[in-house]
């Protein structure tokens, strides 16, 4: 079998689809796109599809290899990316070409069905309590929540309890039982950080989500120690050794992102190195159905897998959602706050690529926004 032809389709909201096909007629799909940088990530991988044309799809380590140190600079969100949706595509070939999920191709699964969370919205406590309520009747037993907005470097009490307030509201919600977990974004302050983490403990968030940005991250074994809530990080870190130092920093969970960190071949190997440092895994996923699907397939292999991101109803996912390029949506199918073992070989998905053709034809423009501070000044986003 080899590898014959490489091609990109820019699909809504703001997501990047990769089809390779081969000779003998067995596709794979990939979801390689940094979110704001879609049209990047496909020159990039138009330049390693000259290292895959001819090639035998199934030499899946030495192509992850040759496509991430075979140029002279390497790493970075960009190539990573690129690297991650062609990964995720060849073993969406390999589990096709032998008929088995890529589950089987690692291992095997170590579980029956995998615990998801979905994203709840809400500036005022009680449309993020009313949110989580409606997540709660869709069948999901934990959500995740932006913890703040815009944040200055040192905050006045009255920010401070607004962030309160809404998590609060959403405990009330939704009872000791389930869960909340809370994404700083990166848009605090490590002297924020630490009132926050403080002020929220008695509310028993899941886990808190990049306190601080990743230029930051030698800040982290001190939020870690200060706290007793468990501390997440890494959906902006992209592979095994940007994880070294962190891991050991005291995180409670690892969050690398199929489409960014490496695909299914690198995030296996984070696993196993989170693993190591008894650090959870939960794959950072607020994308697109391919990435989902690559994402459970390693979640159904890793043993210190939590939780798996999932992005329906998400409110980037406007015009087009999760299940919307699917020829099958029962595969996601959420019961009881968990999804099945995908059965089906390779991702376990099929791709409706009318669906796909049609959007690309539309494409997408997404930008991230830009924040500034009320004088006038950049702040995170």
């Amino acid at each position: 079998m080899k590898i014959t032809a490489l091609r990109t389709y820019l699909v809504e909201p703001r997501w990047l689809f990769l089809k390779v096909e081969t000779d003998e007629g067995i596709s794979g799909w990939g979801e390689p796109v940094v979110e704001g940088r879609a049209e990047t990530v496909r020159a990039a991988v138009a330049e390693l599809a000259d290292q895959l044309v001819g090639q035998d799809p199934g030499r899946i380590e030495d192509h992850w290899q040759v496509l991430s140190k075979g140029g002279f600079y390497r790493g970075g969100p960009v190539l990573a990316s690129a690297v991650a949706g062609i990964d995720q595509a060849l073993w969406d070939i390999k589990g096709k070409a032998l008929g088995v999920p890529v589950h089987e191709l690692l291992g095997g699964a170590v579980r029956d069905r995998m615990r998801v969370y979905s994203w709840i919205a809400g500036d005022e406590p009680t449309a993020a309590a009313e949110h989580a309520a409606k997540r709660m009747a869709e069948g999901f037993t934990a959500v995740k929540m932006n913890a703040c907005g815009r944040m200055r470097a040192l905050e006045s009490p009255a920010a401070v309890h607004e962030v309160v307030d809404r998590v609060a509201a959403v405990r009330e919600q939704i009872g000791p039982d389930r869960d909340v977990a809370l994404d700083f974004h990166g848009r605090v302050s490590p002297a924020v950080a630490r009132v926050l983490l403080r002020e929220l403990e008695p509310l028993h968030p899941l886990f808190v989500e990049e306190p601080v940005v990743p230029e930051l991250s030698g800040e982290l074994p001190r939020l870690c120690a200060g706290t007793t809530i468990p501390i997440a990080t890494g959906e902006r870190l992209y592979s095994r050794w940007d994880f070294r130092d962190v891991l050991a920093a005291g995180i409670a969970v690892a969050q690398p992102d199929l489409s960014h960190a490496g695909g299914i071949s690198e995030t296996r190997r984070i696993a196993a190195q989170a693993e190591l440092h008894g650090v959870s895994l939960a794959p950072h996923c607020p994308l697109g159905p391919i990435a989902l699907a690559a994402s459970l397939q390693v979640d159904f292999t890793s043993p210190n897998a939590l939780i798996q991101e999932t992005s329906l109803g998400i409110h980037y996912n406007q015009g087009s959602d999760v299940l919307d390029y699917l020829v099958d949506t029962a595969v996601f199918g959420y019961a009881d706050g968990h999804v099945p073992r995908p059965t089906g070989p390779g991702l376990g998905i099929e791709i409706d690529e009318q669906a796909v053709a049609a959007a690309a034809e539309r494409g997408h423009r997404w930008r991230n926004p830009v924040w500034r501070n009320p004088d006038g000044s950049f702040t995170e986003w």
